[in-house]
Formats: structure tokens, C-alpha cells, sequence
């Protein structure tokens, strides 16, 4: 059985184990937490939604809408929807509330790719973060690129520069003015680079031009 282990408390003077865990069933790949709201991404493609104050069972537990392994996951900051993405250049719009009504909003879309010699190449999307403020996001891939979208009008706002290496997380601050982006090579295809790139964090200012919906 596999679990994750929850809630910590960090006033506790003995190093002891988790407060709480819970059975997932299978390896966890991706996981956000916001308010009373948990979002546990698994390997067998499942999507688990639960209720912080309540662990002992899952209030949903749903099929990924992606067909190839989540990477990441994260809510709305208004916590009625979230997004998840996989390793197969897609990312996925989901509405909590399960009522036909709501279940319409959601849809999904390719991200981070590219062609080259007339050949598709398509990225992992391994980072999701949502401006704090305007409620757009962001996401970082393997392709070395940061994309940031309007979820509402359905389009991609920006793209910033490549960076050196593969995009692995993503945060921005608590205004959503600055974005910091970690980079570092996932081995994510074979032969690794010679040099290997150097692992970076950056720290991008965003402007609302950049992250407000259009």
C-alpha cells in the first residue's frame, strides 16, 4: 500500500513521525495543497481529492483527463478548480464540483512542444504555479521554456526566454510580482549532456501586462 504522509507539526519538540498518513494505492507523482484542500496526482493515472480536516477517505477519486503519467498538479487560487499535467506536452483544466453543470467548464490542451526537421517533439510539463492575485499560471517544461496562461480566455500569455535545462519547479511570491524558476537537467533523454548544464534558480520579475487575462 502506498501512502502519504501528512501534516507535521513543526511546534513538536520530539522527532517523531507524521501526525497522519493516508493510502493512495498507488506511488504519488504530484501532489498541492490549498486551505482544507488536498490533490494527490498517482501512477495508476488517478486523481485523489480530499478534504483536510477529514483524511480517512478521499471525497473524489477520479481518472486522470490525460492519458500518459501526471507530473504535476495545482489548485485555482480559489480552490474550485485545478490543473494537472503529464509527460505528454499537455496540461488539463479540472472543476472540482462534480455536477454536469461545472463538469463542462473543464477542457485540456498541448503545451511545450516543438518541431524539429519536420519532427514533433513533445516535452513533460513538469511545473504548474498560479499567479496569486489574477489566477493565471504558469508552467515550466522540459523544453526548457515558461509558458504563462489565461485559463479563462483560453490562451497562452507570454513565453520568457529558454533557459539552459529542463524547468523542474515553479513559485511565485506572495503578490505574484516575482517568479522564481529552478533549472536543472531531469534525464529526461539519453546521452546526457556534455557538459552537464548547471542547476539555476531564478527570480523573474512578472508585470501585470504579462499575468493579468486578456
Amino acid at each position: 500500500m502506498f501512502k502519504i504522509k501528512l501534516t507535521w507539526d513543526s511546534r513538536a519538540t520530539a522527532s517523531g513521525g507524521p501526525l497522519q498518513s493516508v493510502g493512495v494505492g498507488d506511488r504519488v507523482y504530484a501532489m498541492d495543497v490549498l486551505n482544507d484542500k488536498l490533490v494527490v496526482g498517482t501512477r495508476d493515472r488517478k486523481i485523489h481529492l480530499f478534504d483536510m480536516r477529514n483524511l480517512g477517505t478521499p471525497e473524489q477519486v477520479r481518472d486522470s483527463p490525460l492519458k500518459y503519467q501526471t507530473r504535476a498538479a495545482a489548485f485555482f487560487p480559489t480552490g474550485d478548480a485545478f490543473v494537472v499535467s503529464s509527460i505528454e506536452g499537455r496540461v488539463a483544466i479540472e472543476y472540482v464540483d462534480p455536477s454536469p453543470e461545472e463538469q463542462k467548464k473543464k477542457y485540456a490542451f498541448k503545451c511545450h512542444r516543438s518541431k524539429e526537421d519536420g519532427v514533433e517533439c513533445i516535452y513533460p510539463v513538469n511545473a504548474l504555479a498560479f499567479h496569486p492575485i489574477n489566477g493565471t499560471f504558469a508552467t515550466g517544461g522540459s523544453d526548457a521554456m515558461v509558458n504563462l496562461w489565461d485559463p479563462f480566455n483560453r490562451k497562452r500569455l507570454v513565453q520568457l526566454h529558454r533557459f539552459q535545462t529542463s524547468i523542474v519547479s515553479l513559485s511565485f511570491n506572495f503578490d505574484g510580482s516575482q517568479l522564481a524558476i529552478a533549472s536543472s537537467f531531469g534525464f529526461e533523454y539519453e546521452p546526457a549532456p556534455n557538459p552537464m548544464p548547471e542547476n539555476t534558480v531564478t527570480v523573474r520579475h512578472i508585470s501585470d501586462a504579462e499575468s493579468k487575462p486578456k
